[in-house]
């Protein structure tokens, strides 16, 4: 949060010297004293929309930052009063409204609106220049955050370059003349002090966000350099060691992972109401991970439980307030990731064979993450397992065969079996009950089925031939690490490089797109059988087929289901050519690995 000085061209020495106390006494703590300097300023001045955006923002700090609402709207009636909407910002007016903007872009992010906060950061870093330093960087690190928050990693490392300019830039001119406005030496030492430190913590910061971007692109090479540089600047902090943890866990080096994860000394730590984090939650979640990854899937669910305590706690201390953004914190608006963790923990337990559990987990998550694709996948995946269960048991024995067979007639050479049009199991799901009410049927998992469909892009290549061959999934998931430096803060992108926002795991990269969309017509074409809709099955059978990438082990489910729907349609030898033994020869899974459902979460 910016607090202006109120230091515009044009106002008498009285107003000045009144403006420099009142930041002075703001600077010092006196918030009360700040306000009267403040007040008697706005009676000189009453049209200077600064004196009241910085009276808003000392009583913000005065009530503890806890009064974030109230700040909210009173920036939003200033923006109305001056008739500048964000759209509508140029050249100088943006220069002259800076702070405002800015602050709006702070409380945005606090409030998780992230894609309001860029775009207001965005606009102001087009008029970085004239800015002073300082808030030059304040503009940059926001950026910065906002951009790993959603997945934009080129971005940031785009943004930390210039950052690392401006720091230099900075940093040259206050070793130079830059001081001569000071006095004494006494005073010149002092600020010379102070200033190295705040570069050195810059710096600090800037190499742990380094880290995280590199993560995220999962760059391990440069990543590795830039773990030293952490260690070096922060020691075993914290942060340092939960970053190079979480650098060790996608290396595969779980069991170091672990050992660095419990070597932090999470006790120390502030706690969420002064930080905004939830350390002793992070840590949980990530063990849960490791584990996850090292197929220990019990205990990972039981660590991920441990996480979901420590955030339930914190979530008690903040109470209603959390939601109504008043009565906490700022900073604290962001230690509530119950979402995340159910998420976390929904995956975990359909991996176990818990769908019912994990489909109560995962229907939580979607109300916030209804735009992931592959978390509507895995819903679908909890309501066909928990559907599975009862005909796989009905196969074992020998009643379910009359269920198949209907009559057998003929003798000898002209014997000929009369199968049935549907299986009896098809016929039991909840009749009655409307489909989009959100219970672990196959009604159900249909819908889900059709979101994750309708959440993917189109085709980006042109209709396809279907693939006869025995070509097994592709296992690129990765772009260069530098396509997207040159436009970091336009928003351009090359057309190969788009990414599927997917959160709160990782954003979905064009061939895991293409894989997802082959799992999700798989699942589709097996539920409609399941529900009797052989028609609907074979089309998603059949679009299946024509996936230009499709995984061996999927080519033979396209086939297997085309040919069931087929035989339930009375088109017999269209199933036959569907069977015939030639048309797959590999049935491997070809699962990509960078093809991960959760990622783990760092201290920032």
């Amino acid at each position: 949060m910016k607090h202006d000085s109120v230091s515009s061209p044009g106002i008498s020495d009285q107003e000045k010297e009144m403006a420099t106390n009142a930041f002075e006494a703001f600077k010092a703590g006196s918030y009360d004293e700040s306000l009267k300097h403040l007040d008697s300023l706005q009676e000189l001045n009453k049209e200077d929309y600064k004196v009241t955006m910085n009276k808003a923002i000392t009583e913000f700090y005065k009530s503890g930052q806890t009064t974030t609402s109230t700040l909210k709207q009173t920036l939003i009636t200033l923006k109305n009063q001056m008739h500048t909407a964000v759209d509508d910002i140029d050249g100088l007016d943006d220069v002259e409204n800076s702070i405002l903007n800015y602050n709006q872009a702070v409380i945005h992010y606090h409030m998780r609106q992230y894609s309001e906060s860029i775009s207001i950061g965005e606009k102001l870093y087009q008029f970085l220049e004239p800015f002073e330093e300082k808030f030059a960087q304040a503009i940059c690190f926001l950026l910065v955050d906002l951009y790993l928050l959603t997945f934009q990693p080129e971005k940031a490392l785009h943004l930390l370059a210039v950052l690392e300019k401006l720091t230099v830039k900075d940093g040259n001119s206050k070793n130079g003349k830059g001081e001569s406005t000071y006095s004494t030496n006494k005073e010149s030492s002092s600020l010379k002090a102070e200033f190295t430190a705040m570069i050195e913590a810059a710096k600090s910061k800037m190499h742990q966000y380094k880290v995280r971007a590199y993560i995220q692109m999962k760059s391990l090479k440069a990543c590795k350099r830039e773990i030293k540089s952490v260690m070096n600047t922060s020691g075993n902090s914290a942060p340092s060691l939960f970053l190079k943890s979480n650098f060790e866990y996608l290396r595969g080096n779980y069991r170091k992972a672990v050992k660095l994860l419990n070597s932090s000394n999470i006790a120390e730590h502030p706690g969420p109401l002064k930080t905004g984090e939830c350390v002793r939650c992070m840590f949980w979640n990530n063990l849960g991970c490791i584990h996850f990854a090292m197929g220990k899937h019990n205990l990972g669910l039981f660590y991920f439980k441990k996480a979901l305590q420590e955030n339930d706690h914190v979530c008690a201390q903040l109470g209603d307030a959390a939601k109504k953004f008043t009565g906490i914190p700022m900073c604290a608006l962001l230690a509530n990731k119950r979402y995340e963790l159910l998420y976390n923990c929904g995956i975990q337990l359909l991996h176990i064979g818990r769908p019912l559990a994990a489909f109560e987990c995962l229907m939580e998550a979607v109300q916030v993450y209804h735009s992931n694709p592959r978390l509507w996948l895995r819903l679908a995946e909890c309501c066909i397992t928990a559907n599975k269960g009862s005909s796989e048991q009905e196969t074992k024995g020998l009643p379910s065969k009359k269920g198949i067979v209907q009559a057998v007639v003929g003798q000898g050479y002209h014997r000929k079996i009369v199968l049935a049009s549907q299986s009896a199991q098809n016929t039991i799901y909840s009749e009655g009950q409307s489909a989009a009410i959100p219970v672990a049927s196959m009604e159900f998992a249909a819908i889900c089925l059709r979101n994750a469909l309708l959440l993917l892009p189109e085709h980006q290549q042109h209709d396809s031939k279907p693939d006869n061959g025995s070509k097994s999934c592709s296992q690129s998931g990765t772009t260069e690490s530098g396509s997207e430096t040159s436009d970091a803060c336009s928003g351009k992108t090359q057309e190969g490089d788009k990414f599927i926002p997917a959160a709160p795991s990782s954003p979905l990269r064009k061939q895991e797109v293409e894989n997802l969309r082959c799992s999700i017509l798989a699942c589709s074409a097996y539920v409609a059988l399941a529900l009797g809709d052989n028609l609907m099955a074979l089309n998603h059978a059949e679009k299946l087929l024509h996936q230009t990438k499709l995984s061996g082990s999927l080519k033979f489910l396209g086939h297997l289901y085309a040919a069931e729907a087929l035989i339930s349609l009375d088109r017999i030898s269209d199933a036959i050519a569907h069977l015939n033994p030639e048309n797959v020869t590999d049935v491997s899974l070809g699962v990509s690995s960078s093809e991960q459902d959760q990622g783990m979460k760092t201290y920032t």
